[in-house]
């Protein structure tokens, strides 16, 4: 199993939301870079970065918090949030970004996928899968389609993705439990590695994360609230791998 500690960056400050709303918002380090560092030392072996702000805005906007972190880590990150190009893509394996993550586009142009693993390589290209009662949200989580979940990654597996990050909105950033349930579907449903996000709320849940056979967690506000203790949970569930 993965663990995938998450650096959320808005303003240029690493955060945490709930639920996805930009009005419910935690600050925790005035540095990411700084966060990244931390986490690295601490045995993680990748970074979930979003730019969050470019999840909006539909193009990079933390650029020079991303340039800090790349520079700083020697652990490889994967990052989400506002790519809607090739361009975009391409800027950010220039800045070091070893895993690009596409959502809003694999919905409303999943033909764009297709093309990124062709140009770029399946393992520099990851689909985020956002969903809120099994529906696929886009755009910062404001708009909600009518494709649901599975759809979606049934599709993105006929297109080359071999890695998916699933979220439950409803779930993210409110540490009462990840959405195991439908994670390990897309997981038991796909050949795809598909990456549990959202309501990790102790060492618990991510046992029953490993127990489903789902590859990876991020880890989110249960690490910035001191609930799950990352060299410890790295030693049990990543061993020597």
């Amino acid at each position: 199993m993965r663990l995938y500690p998450a650096i959320d960056m808005k303003n240029g400050q690493c955060v945490r939301l709930r639920q996805g709303l930009f009005d419910e918002v935690n600050v925790y380090s005035d540095s990411p870079a700084e966060m990244a560092a931390l986490w690295e030392s601490k045995g993680a072996r990748f970074l979930h970065l979003v730019d969050l702000d470019g999840a909006l805005a539909g193009r990079l906007v933390n650029e020079a918090a991303i340039r800090e972190i790349v520079g700083r880590v020697h652990i490889p990150v994967q990052l989400g949030g506002g790519v809607r190009s090739m361009d975009n893509i391409e800027a950010l394996r220039k800045l070091g970004v070893f895993r690009v993550i596409i959502g809003t586009k694999a919905v409303e142009e999943p033909e764009f996928v297709r093309e990124a693993v062709k140009v770029f390589g399946a393992e520099h290209i990851v689909v985020g899968i956002d969903a809120k009662d099994g529906r696929v949200a886009t755009r910062g989580w404001e708009s909600v389609s009518e494709i649901t979940a599975m759809d979606l990654c049934k599709k993105m597996e006929e297109y080359g993705v071999r890695t998916v990050v699933y979220t439950d909105i409803l779930k993210d950033g409110m540490m009462q439990g990840p959405n195991v349930s439908m994670t390990k579907a897309l997981s038991d449903g796909t050949t795809m590695d598909i990456i549990a996000s959202g309501g990790v709320a102790g060492m618990a849940d991510l046992d029953a994360i490993q127990e489903a056979g789902i590859h990876g967690a991020i880890l989110g506000k249960a690490l910035y609230e001191k609930k799950i203790d990352l060299a410890e949970a790295v030693a049990r569930l990543e061993g020597d791998r």
